[in-house]
């Protein structure tokens, strides 16, 4: 463990996650110097930022736009944002001055107590770490939720004991800058392709993934997709105790789907746990395989299976991922804002019953689209297109069969939902799954679902 008493520690990203672990720091008698590469950000903002998390005594540095190589001679170490790329210059400058670098999540571990679950993957991430973290506070007095969900690990790392258990949602750019972080119980949901305008090659992607079992041994559990390609062949490779299950085939030992039932076996006898239509609030082969994922990450953390059943017969759908909103006029509307990439827009599609008009399209992240439109399947009667993308998508639904009379563009969001409105009839539904990142139109893609479903409550009926 570096000691980071009276030591500069340089904090990279002014954002949630930056602050947090310059208020952890702090605390910890580390002394921040705080580094933003954007000229444009408010400089007052953000004093008046670190004031209130840090307090007005905090002596901590601020230095924006060019990066200060100075800063480097004095730095014990650098705590990067997840946004910021290990490849940005002055990162590689940081390297090169044998400067260690360390992201939110290994700073928080250092700090923090208790066991940690951690859960990643492209897709499910959200819903699964909720759940999870349901289940865990129904049964243990010390839980946390924290890490790509939205709360900073470094916000709660100093109020962890050792009974506490960490529920973290892990991303890529996350897994990217760990070293010591080491779960007791992790997962991998699947990979498929996604950030490769970050990560470059998929084989770059895929690593980031599998780092989150690092640190890990037998005496620790990996759960694990069987019916995903990257993490099935990893399995083999994993050094924790391997959990699979699998929504298309009975497995010896794990979690499987058979008919509307869910089963657990061991050793080749298997147990049903519970009837998805009748015993689940949550809809699409996508939450089945979540909670399914859900029962195998908990049973491995200690909670006996009748109380991991009980909570996920209460559990309702995550906000933004396939979310019903309402009905109107006999249309059914669904926000599935948090579908950023073509693989959680697919689950969205498949999950609907009904003739379908979907919202899609946003900011560019390098995919591809053939398999999303492949998988609409005569449902999607209509394709409205917005941002960056609708181009490119509509020239890969056109090439793929879909009937370029049945593509609408529109310039608005607003004008994208009233045509939606316009072309719908009753037993239609209407889902918001753009398959894209919302940047360019909207802050994020919770902005993005908040005004769908904004627009949504005030229609008519």
């Amino acid at each position: 463990m570096i000691q980071l008493r009276d030591k500069k520690v340089i904090v990279a990203g002014t954002g949630k996650s930056g602050i947090g672990s310059a208020v952890l720091l702090e605390k910890n008698g580390a002394l921040p110097v705080i580094y933003d590469s954007n000229e444009q950000t408010d400089k007052k903002a953000v004093r008046a930022s670190i004031r209130e998390k840090l307090g007005c005594d905090s002596k901590a540095e601020l230095y924006l736009g060019e990066f200060p190589k100075e800063i480097v001679n004095a730095a014990e170490l650098a705590v990067l944002s997840p946004g910021i790329p290990v490849d940005a210059d002055f990162v590689v400058y940081m390297k090169e001055q044998g400067i260690p670098i360390w992201g939110e999540i290994e700073l928080a571990y250092h700090f923090a107590k208790g066991r940690v679950i951690a859960i990643t993957g492209t897709n499910g991430k959200t819903t699964t770490t909720t759940l999870v973290g349901q289940i865990m506070k129904e049964y243990y007095d010390s839980v946390y939720i924290v890490g790509n969900i939205g709360n900073p690990y470094t916000d709660a790392a100093s109020d962890m004991t050792e009974n506490t258990v960490s529920v973290a949602e892990i991303s890529s750019f996350q897994l990217e800058t760990i070293e010591d972080f080491h779960p007791q119980v992790s997962a991998i949901l699947n990979i498929t392709p996604d950030h490769l305008n970050r990560h470059h090659k998929m084989e770059n992607y895929v690593a980031a993934k599998e780092a989150v079992t690092r640190n890990q041994t037998r005496d620790d559990f990996c759960i694990l997709n069987y019916e995903n390609e990257y993490t099935r062949d990893f399995g083999s490779r994993c050094p924790a105790t391997v959990v699979y299950f699998s929504s298309v085939r009975k497995l010896e030992d794990g979690l499987y789907l058979e008919g509307d039932d869910i089963y657990m076996a061991e050793h080749g006898v298997p147990h049903r746990l519970m009837n998805v239509k009748n015993d689940m609030n949550l809809v699409g082969i996508c939450n089945i395989e979540n909670v399914m994922a859900a029962i195998g990450i908990s049973v491995s953390a200690g909670v006996p299976m009748e109380n991991i059943l009980a909570t996920i017969r209460r559990f309702v759908a995550v906000e933004h991922r396939i979310e019903y909103v309402a009905t109107k006029k006999g249309v059914m509307y669904y926000n599935d804002s948090k579908a950023t990439n073509t693989d959680a827009a697919i689950q969205g599609i498949k999950a609907m019953e009904r003739p379908t008009i979907l919202i899609g399209g946003g900011y560019d992240k390098g995919s591809e689209y053939e398999d999303w439109i492949r998988c609409f399947d005569g449902k999607v009667k209509k394709l409205v297109l917005i941002g960056q993308t609708r181009e490119k998508i509509a020239e890969c639904a056109v090439k793929c069969g879909f009937p370029k009379e049945d593509i609408i563009y529109r310039d608005s969001f607003e004008a994208a939902l009233d045509v939606c409105v316009d072309e719908s009839v009753p037993g239609d539904a209407v889902l918001l799954s753009p398959a894209c990142a919302s940047w360019g139109m909207f802050p994020n893609y919770e902005v993005r679902g908040n005004q769908f479903k904004e627009y949504v409550n005030r229609i008519e009926g």
